[in-house]
């Protein structure tokens, strides 16, 4: 698995990205390109823009580390059409360039950041998480949604 955390890895993506279009048509799933860009924006929003989304409850929060974690943040890759949260639900068409820009700055503020700043982060869903777990998260989501636009 890619490490988001080296530049050589994130540049990888920034270049995945850069050979997207605004007309990219996905290999499946029924998001436009603009919204895949913005829905891959959403994991980085909890980090980053963490006011942006609703915290879940203690029950929820207790199914999420419990029964979502493992396949979140394990190295298996995501089967084709799995199902999303509802936060990771984007409605309507986005500023394709906007999106675009917004996730390449993600990328790079979190391998700018570097692994040490992710170790035993709090996450958003699911409690502390090691780097390697914030890394598997960011890089399965990535490379999915990537393939799925043939980038």
């Amino acid at each position: 698995m890619e490490n988001v955390f080296d530049s050589k890895d994130a540049q990888n993506y920034i270049d995945r990205i850069n050979n997207l279009v605004e007309d990219t048509h996905g290999l499946w799933g029924r998001m436009t390109v603009d919204q895949m860009l913005a829905h891959c924006s959403v994991s980085y929003e909890m980090v980053y823009e963490p006011e942006k989304h609703k915290k879940p409850g203690a029950i929820a929060k207790f199914i999420l580390k419990r029964f979502v974690k493992p396949k979140v943040v394990g190295e298996k890759s995501y089967p084709r059409d799995s199902p999303t949260a509802p936060q990771f639900i984007v409605k309507g068409r986005k500023n394709f360039e906007d999106e675009k820009k917004r996730l390449i700055g993600f990328i790079q503020k979190t391998q700018q950041l570097g692994a040490s700043a992710f170790d035993g982060k709090e996450s958003h869903s699911f409690g502390k998480l090691s780097s390697q777990e914030w890394n598997n998260m960011f890089a399965k989501h990535l490379n999915h949604h990537l393939a799925q636009f043939g980038v």
